[in-house]
């Protein structure tokens, strides 16, 4: 079975990814306006019913601001901790709520089942009421998705090894950032253990767990005032040199752009 990947926008300005096969798929965070993902997923030939469910990975505005609208539009499900969707109804942002026929309620650890999708919450730490990544699995494929994320746990590393297919944070150069035009706190608030991932730290982090199965990696969130693409990537693949593995000959190496649409990722 194949498995098609779409990053519909990735940073600070909205967050919203698909994975389906191709007649169904889920969308992970809604972070931009339910008509632009209907439009992209309409020019890449995915109707909106196609849609089973909304996974969210937490209640920042960037990964919920659409949600609302779209679940109540389409009669789609939505999926969080019951923490995150407490969040969800108290955000600034959601000038649409989600209805409750459309809240769907899941735990960090327990696997959730839709149609041919397993799909597992586990927690991350970052500064939102409640944090998950997801680990998704179809068939012989595993895929695991951690936007933010502040430093990497046991746990994340857990699933990241399991993972043929990864979307990984890479926010912020490190130096960019300390020079940058951030306030002392912000920046503060970055760094900490439960803000933002480096493009050292994920490229560390991949260079001590990668696993044989892994096939593809994509970094996310990306900042704009304080990254750039070329610079993540370079850092990453570098970090993984030191450890004997080749972009392009071990893995895929790619970064997602902030606000423009990815192709559809055949996997």
């Amino acid at each position: 079975m194949i498995l098609k990947f779409i990053s519909l926008c990735s940073g600070s300005s909205g967050n919203c990814f698909y994975l389906g096969t191709s007649s169904y798929g889920i969308l992970i965070d809604a972070g931009i306006g339910s008509r632009s993902i209907r439009k992209v997923l309409k020019e890449r030939g995915i109707a909106i019913e196609q849609i089973l469910a909304v996974f969210i990975t937490h209640d920042h505005a960037d990964h919920i601001k659409g949600v609302g609208g779209l679940s109540k539009r389409f009669s789609i499900p939505v999926y969080a901790t019951e923490l995150t969707h407490r969040g969800i109804d108290r955000n600034y942002c959601m000038t649409e709520k989600i209805e409750q026929r459309n809240r769907r309620y899941c735990r960090k650890g327990e696997t959730i089942e839709v149609r041919d999708f397993r799909i597992t919450p586990f927690e991350v730490p970052h500064d939102a009421n409640d944090n998950v990544g997801y680990s998704i699995e179809l068939a012989d494929k595993r895929f695991c998705i951690i936007t933010d994320i502040g430093h990497v746990t046991p746990l994340a590393i857990e699933h990241i090894k399991k993972a043929n297919y990864l979307v990984l944070e890479a926010n912020y150069d490190e130096e960019m950032l300390r020079n940058g035009p951030y306030s002392p706190m912000l920046k503060e608030r970055i760094v900490g253990s439960r803000g933002h991932l480096s493009n050292r730290e994920a490229g560390e982090c991949l260079a001590e767990h990668f696993s044989d199965g892994l096939r593809h990696v994509w970094l996310c969130h990306l900042s704009r005032e304080n990254n750039h693409p070329e610079l993540a990537y370079k850092t990453v693949e570098w970090a993984l040199k030191q450890v004997g593995r080749n972009v392009g000959t071990d893995f895929k190496l790619e970064t997602l752009k902030r606000t423009t649409p990815s192709e559809i990722y055949e996997l």
